[in-house]
């Protein structure tokens, strides 16, 4: 009896020391972040999916479930998943957990913002340069728990760092070929400033950053007249956000006689459809690039060798 207690406590340990760790993550870009960086070595599983506004989130019992089980919990923070803010806190007790935007992104490189209980805007994955920095912190994050494999984490992190500074370097390219006159990118919430700030384009938006209240009709009116005075030819809807806020702005911009249309679905708090390119941070910008430079009379350029390699692969697997 005793050769098969100990035969077993054996083959636990064994299995305990052999299993990989296992890491939630919050937001889908986040999620796309660790996925890459974790490679093999580590089972990622994220909270939010497509469509899924992390201003509003709230945990279920199987976040909760997996938040008891995790080895790791990563979250963007700056105050992103306000909703969740008790549990995270919580569990950042009992558990390693780190806010990873907040711990990446140099203070002076954050847009603070006007809105209540926002700090700064927390929307830093919109410039591609600026949110490779969470590579390193989700690396280092990961070492920790894991020190076997330090060396293909942070190995890992250098590819997704290059990757999104090409990506950086394409959309910059892509959003120059804008007309001047109608580089203005209008959204039903203000999730672009990041985007703006990066590329070289005015952004205007209905809401504010958090998406707890609703446009007024002061606001829709705001920003209709902002489009009639600049003939801005077109504005965006958001995955993540009711298009209704968006159609009362179109309708406001015809009852003045101006002629903006629709000019497609941007992702903004969330990433697309994961089996789909714009499931991942990659093809989400590529993405939301591509629609707005070709709906503002911009042109789309071709992707560099390297995305263009890494969209291959990812159309293989």
């Amino acid at each position: 009896m005793r050769s098969k207690i100990l035969s077993l406590l054996a083959f636990i340990t064994i299995s305990s020391a052999s299993a990989q760790p296992f890491v939630l993550v919050t937001t889908g870009q986040l999620t796309d972040v660790a996925r890459f960086v974790a490679g093999e070595h580590a089972e990622v599983a994220g909270m939010m999916g497509p469509g899924i506004d992390p201003h509003l989130y709230q945990a279920t019992p199987r976040d909760v479930r997996n938040l008891q089980q995790a080895d790791l919990i990563l979250y963007h923070g700056l105050s992103l998943e306000g909703q969740l803010a008790e549990v995270l806190d919580r569990f950042a007790r009992l558990r390693p957990t780190a806010a990873v935007a907040e711990l990446a992104i140099p203070v002076e490189e954050l847009l603070e913002s006007d809105d209540e209980g926002l700090t700064y805007d927390p929307h830093v994955w919109m410039d591609a340069r600026l949110f490779s920095l969470t590579a390193d912190i989700v690396a280092r994050e990961l070492a920790a728990i894991d020190p076997a494999n330090e060396d293909s984490y942070f190995h890992n992190a250098q590819v997704y760092r290059e990757q999104l500074e090409a990506l950086h370097e394409w959309i910059a390219t892509a959003t120059a070929t804008i007309p001047e006159e109608t580089r203005y990118l209008v959204t039903a919430h203000d999730a672009f400033a990041y985007y703006g700030r990066a590329y070289d384009i005015d952004v205007a938006a209905v809401q504010g950053l958090s998406t707890d209240a609703e446009a007024s009709v002061a606001d829709i009116s705001e920003i209709a007249g902002l489009i009639v005075d600049t003939g801005v030819p077109a504005v965006f809807v958001e995955s993540t956000i009711n298009p209704r806020t968006i159609q009362a702005v179109l309708e406001a911009v015809a009852d003045a006689g101006g002629g903006a249309g629709l000019g497609g679905e941007l992702y903004s708090d969330a990433l697309g459809p994961e089996d789909e390119p714009e499931g991942t941070m990659i093809g989400m910008l590529i993405h939301n690039t591509s629609v707005i430079t070709s709906a503002l009379g911009g042109s789309v350029p071709e992707l560099p060798a390297e995305l263009d390699a890494w969209l291959e692969r990812w159309n293989q697997e």
